[in-house]
């Protein structure tokens, strides 16, 4: 996750002043729904945009899809430690959100490093976007696969995204798509914005130069993945390199889809 947001960092776009608004985005939502694939993905990329919107009085529920059962390389580890890990990753997230101001999280259990874009899934988040009702959701960008020649991106963050984008649109809204959720209660719902990191057409930068000790704080609750790697360094050099453009201290990019205007 760390290659992709220092590979993302060098493909954003900075829109004219001349023809759109400011691209500091100072929306603050009322609910916000935040899907990723893996426990640390939500830390590396959008930590300090949710906790400066937690700290606004937004709800967060965070969607976390996959165990994180196969992140590890350690030779001394075999299938049997599986369970152990997905346990260790599950504690770990909880800690993270619990300094974001996460309101609630939903832990899915898909097994890590096979997710597929699958119907089954669709319609889990397809629930759970009817459930909280958001006016944000937040995930990655599905067409983001390559970044500079160094690094591909995760299929299972590619799945995610593509799948959250799909529950978004059109299937949260459309009331004949998934008709079981009916019966169960869920009745379609609008959301308004879709706000994807990682993208190669950022269009806007949310400050988080009040929020970037936190993101720090958040992320280092992952000590089975960073092991010795202290990422203070890293998260702020890279938030710095997000933000300079705008003339942020800190800042976090998005590719922001507007599906509903306001009125």
């Amino acid at each position: 996750m760390s290659d992709l947001i220092e590979a993302a960092s060098e493909h954003q776009e900075t829109p004219s002043p001349a023809t759109v608004p400011s691209p500091v985005d100072s929306y603050i939502p009322k609910c916000v729904v935040s899907i990723h694939a893996h426990p640390d993905d939500q830390e590396f990329s959008v930590a300090g945009t949710l906790a400066k919107w937690a700290g606004a009085g937004a709800d967060i529920i965070s969607i976390v899809i996959t165990n994180g059962d196969a992140g590890s390389n350690d030779p001394q580890y075999d299938e049997s430690y599986k369970p152990i890990l997905a346990k260790m990753r599950e504690g770990e997230q909880s800690a993270a959100n619990q300094i974001i101001g996460v309101k609630e999280t939903v832990f899915l259990g898909y097994p890590d490093g096979t997710l597929a874009p699958s119907l089954e899934l669709r319609r889990e988040l397809t629930r759970l976007i009817r459930k909280y009702k958001p006016d944000v959701v937040v995930s990655g960008d599905p067409s983001s696969r390559f970044f500079g020649n160094s690094y591909i991106n995760h299929p299972d963050h590619r799945a995610a995204a593509d799948v959250a984008c799909d529950a978004v649109f059109p299937s949260a809204g459309t009331r004949l798509i998934f008709t079981d959720l009916l019966h169960e209660g869920y009745e379609p719902h609008n959301v308004r914005y879709l706000y994807l990191h990682g993208s190669e057409k950022a269009d806007v930068w949310v400050d988080i130069s009040t929020t970037i000790d936190t993101k720090v704080a958040a992320l280092r609750q992952h000590k089975s993945q960073l092991g010795e790697w202290d990422v203070n360094q890293a998260m702020r050099e890279w938030a710095a390199s997000s933000g300079k453009e705008q003339g942020l201290a800190f800042a976090e990019s998005f590719r922001r889809m507007v599906l509903i205007e306001e009125g």
